[in-house]
């Protein structure tokens, strides 16, 4: 089991069924992946601000993003609890995409979610066989959850 700690950096109120979603969200998706691994994820939702900040001194990209993943990577121990990574997810980029698909925040904040789980679990998108590989779980899990465009 995934336990998901959940920290808000903003003054923005994001309602506790977005948070419990979000999380639902990530737990199943690295469950799909390790289902007896035990692990913790730390999932945190900032402004443009920080996560430029993040994005500037991570990546070396000056300018803000959605999402930013923060693996570990240790896989190795199922039987003792790991710190799988970090998740920080940008409210403000949030807002504007969702608005730009034409879908609800809430659709977006569990998207970013799964995607930025995904990445924990060591998935990328740089060539086009790893997208569609990670752009189909998204999918699936999100469908799942019926939790559509």
């Amino acid at each position: 089991m995934t336990r998901v700690f959940y920290e808000n950096l903003t003054e923005q109120l994001i309602p506790d069924s977005y948070i419990t979603l979000m999380k639902r969200c990530i737990r199943i998706c690295i469950a799909n992946e390790y289902p007896v691994h035990k692990f913790e994820v730390n999932l945190t939702v900032c402004d443009n601000d920080y996560i430029h900040e993040l994005n500037k001194q991570h990546r070396g990209k000056d300018a803000p993003t959605d999402v930013l993943s923060f693996p570990f990577y240790d896989f190795d121990t199922p039987e003792v609890t790991t710190l799988l990574g970090d998740i920080i997810i940008s409210i403000d980029k949030a807002k504007e995409q969702a608005a730009t698909y034409g879908h609800s925040l809430k659709r977006e904040l569990c998207f970013l979610a799964v995607h930025s789980a995904l990445h924990l679990l060591g998935y990328d998108h740089e060539d086009e066989e790893e997208r569609e590989m990670m752009e189909q779980k998204q999918k699936e899990l999100l469908d799942s959850l019926g939790i559509k465009r």
